[in-house]
């Protein structure tokens, strides 16, 4: 019944039926009589035509809808069914919109092949959205008949079909030579836009520049030159005496042909003229290896990873504060764990603990700035965003309540979390959120760096690599004396319109005595 009424809602809503007139064939009796109930709710009529029935849909509920229920509220991705002489019963399956922010997705793989039996809530495809690789589960059963949209495909509109299934095997065969022709229509008008794309190209590239200066259009007039060929370097494409002057100088500047006899005695001046500089640029561009390049494409998360970064850097407003804390009570603590527990963590893990309760005891520095109200946001919780390093790009996965739990929950957390993050196996609410992030470059030879905030957040903690310095310290005596301790750095990428001084001090106060006593940690 929702599934039926979802399809008939999306063909009023996609007007792919004419009129308003839908008619559907191979109904069980089940079906019709949900069918029926349907019509009665909404005033519409159902009429029985050979082996399939016909549905009309009152006016109101071609503007108000159909009757709605809980699995309604689920994404029913673009299915459309058609029924013809030629094409038999099917649906198309259009790119889901796997998260608020998806506009265009890649298909990364497929899990069904053509042919094959589809069950209600099977996994057909895996899709790259602009977050992580999610799974697309098919709402309803038949066989997946053509697959429009092969594997790798990239840049997938939200909305554009992406396979077709049917409700009877024996249809399979009759789907392709209909589809490929609709193809060929669309693959038509795509060649001719692109065709027209370059066609404007070309007839810009033929006015490389917008405006001319007077002097430069006197040159052109008394050397005859051909303006098409000249390049403008002035502002807003103006073409400057200077770069008319250099054209000459250097021969690229072509001159106009009036008539046949002109223009074989400017094409044999020109040939003489390349004659003389030819040995010269011959010799030049051999000892010069050629200059070749290779194209990477970019993943979908790298876009948004770089839109959103330019977007924060641009619209927030940054201010960076940096402390150098003492590493060796934190590398005693780790070993103790090791050796006499058998527990296992790393740094990082010991890192985010360490922030959590500073956050906890800071709480001025656990918000974040809410655009609506035009002021800074206290956040009830402390979930803490780990950033992990992928193929793909950098992904965020979240610890939640990082200030409640224990290091080895914290460990054991962040491994999984970083292995799905990997593997692109992230769920929306693993890595949506987050009040406070931890960027982490201590494997690497990285002094200190200072990391870009990521909205809406108001905060990003860059840690740095431990190094080995002299530090002088009070003995047992109180005397000082030189030692070598390790030191790691902290900076702190702060919003400024959420933090000032005042709060980032008592922050890294806070974070800095949580590492020179290691037993803050399990208070």
């Amino acid at each position: 019944m929702a599934a039926l009424s979802s399809r008939l809602r999306h063909l009023v809503a996609s007007r792919t039926c004419p009129s308003s007139l839908f008619q559907i064939r191979h109904l069980t009796s089940r079906t019709f009589g949900s069918l029926t109930r349907l019509a009665n709710a909404q005033n519409s009529l159902v009429e029985t035509i050979g082996n399939g029935v016909v549905f009309r849909p009152s006016p109101v509920s071609l503007v108000s809808g159909f009757p709605g229920s809980r699995s309604l509220d689920k994404l029913q991705v673009g299915v459309r069914c058609f029924s013809s002489a030629e094409v038999p019963p099917h649906i198309v399956l259009e790119m889901p919109a796997l998260s608020p922010t998806m506009n265009q997705g890649n298909i990364a793989k497929w899990r069904k092949k053509e042919g094959d039996k589809i069950e209600v809530g099977d996994v057909i495809c895996e899709i790259e959205t602009d977050k992580a690789t999610l799974e697309f589960e098919c709402l309803e059963e038949g066989y997946l008949a053509k697959i429009l949209a092969p594997e790798g495909s990239k840049d997938v509109l939200v909305g554009q079909p992406i396979a077709i299934t049917v409700e009877d095997p024996d249809d399979i065969k009759k789907v392709p030579s209909t589809i490929s022709t609709k193809s060929s229509g669309l693959e038509a008008k795509e060649a001719k836009s692109t065709q027209g794309h370059v066609e404007n190209e070309g007839m810009a590239q033929k006015k490389s520049f917008s405006r001319i200066s007077p002097s430069a259009k006197l040159l052109i007039t008394e050397f005859g030159l051909d303006a098409s060929s000249l390049t403008a370097s002035g502002p807003r494409g103006t073409l400057l005496k200077g770069d008319v002057l250099a054209a000459i100088k250097s021969g690229t500047g072509s001159s106009r042909t009036v008539d046949s006899s002109q223009g074989k005695t400017s094409a044999s001046a020109q040939a003489s003229q390349k004659t003389v500089h030819t040995p010269a640029s011959e010799s030049r561009s051999s000892s010069q290896p050629a200059n070749t390049h290779e194209d990477l494409p970019n993943s979908q998360i790298r876009k948004v990873i770089a839109k959103r970064l330019l977007e924060s850097k641009q619209s927030t407003p940054h201010f960076y504060l940096s402390s150098d804390v003492i590493l060796d009570p934190l590398l005693s603590f780790r070993k103790e764990l090791k050796e006499q527990h058998d527990v296992k963590v790393s740094v990082n893990d010991i890192v985010i603990k360490a922030v959590a309760l500073a956050l906890r005891n800071v709480p001025e520095a656990n918000a974040y700035w809410n655009d609506e109200k035009g002021e800074a946001t206290l956040c009830d919780s402390v979930d803490i965003s780990v950033a992990v390093a992928t193929e793909k790009g950098l992904m965020t996965p979240i610890v939640r309540n990082a200030d409640q739990k224990t290091l080895s929950a914290i460990s054991l957390e962040v491994k999984a979390l970083a292995e799905k993050a990997r593997s692109g196996k992230l769920t929306p609410n693993e890595f949506q959120g987050g009040t406070f992030s931890i960027s982490n470059l201590g494997m690497y030879p990285v002094d200190n760096f200072c990391a870009i905030i990521n909205p809406p957040q108001a905060c990003i903690l860059a840690v740095g690599r431990g190094n080995k310095v002299v530090e002088p310290m009070a003995g047992i005596d109180g005397a000082e004396k030189p030692t070598v301790v390790t030191k790691m750095n902290l900076t702190l990428s702060a919003d400024n319109r959420v933090f000032d001084a005042s709060i980032g001090g008592r922050f890294l106060l806070a974070l800095s005595l949580n590492f020179s006593d290691i037993r803050r940690l399990f208070l």
